[in-house]
């Protein structure tokens, strides 16, 4: 990976974390104080949504940190190691427990008229997408199992050669 591309990308991964950050700090207190003037009968959602919405912020902000730690890793020629699995794992649960948030997030919409049925479907299919992404995170992982094994096989393979010579 080349040095424009690293810094491009890290530059995209801290907006992103300072935004995630902005979100926190100003964006959930607004919709709280917004949520003081619900009717009684959605009481139980003034505390369980701003909940769901700062998780599913940490939960982004955990893969945005791995992803940066992981992409310091391909900067300094590391990443085929077993340490590259900690971030991937990381990550993985993330964004497990991002879409468990997402399900949760429809479960709490579902009652009542709060909102329409079909808006907890697209809740439900955003859950799944998110679900989805963790799934092909971990193929990803398969795949640099794969690659740290031939990497581990082509030292070994070398180290035998550097012998022999």
């Amino acid at each position: 990976m080349g040095q424009l591309t690293v810094l491009a990308l890290r530059v995209v991964l801290a907006a992103l974390l300072a935004g995630s950050v902005g979100v926190q700090a100003v964006l959930v207190p607004l919709f709280v104080s917004d949520l003081e003037g619900l009717d009684p009968q959605y009481a139980h959602l003034r505390l369980s949504l701003p909940l769901v919405v700062v998780l599913g912020v940490a939960a982004a902000q955990v893969v945005l940190v791995c992803v940066w730690r992981l992409v310091t890793m391909v900067r300094r020629g590391t990443v085929f190691s077993h340490a590259a699995f900690r971030y991937v794992h990381v990550v993985i649960g993330a964004f497990v427990a991002a879409a468990l948030l997402v399900f949760a997030l429809g479960v709490l919409l579902a009652p009542g008229e709060a909102v329409a049925p079909g808006v907890v479907l697209l809740v439900g299919g955003a859950g799944l997408a998110v679900l989805g992404v963790a799934l092909v995170v971990l193929v990803l992982r398969m795949l640099l199992a794969q690659a740290v094994a031939r990497d581990v096989e082509a030292t070994r393979l070398r180290n035998e050669l550097a012998e022999v010579i």
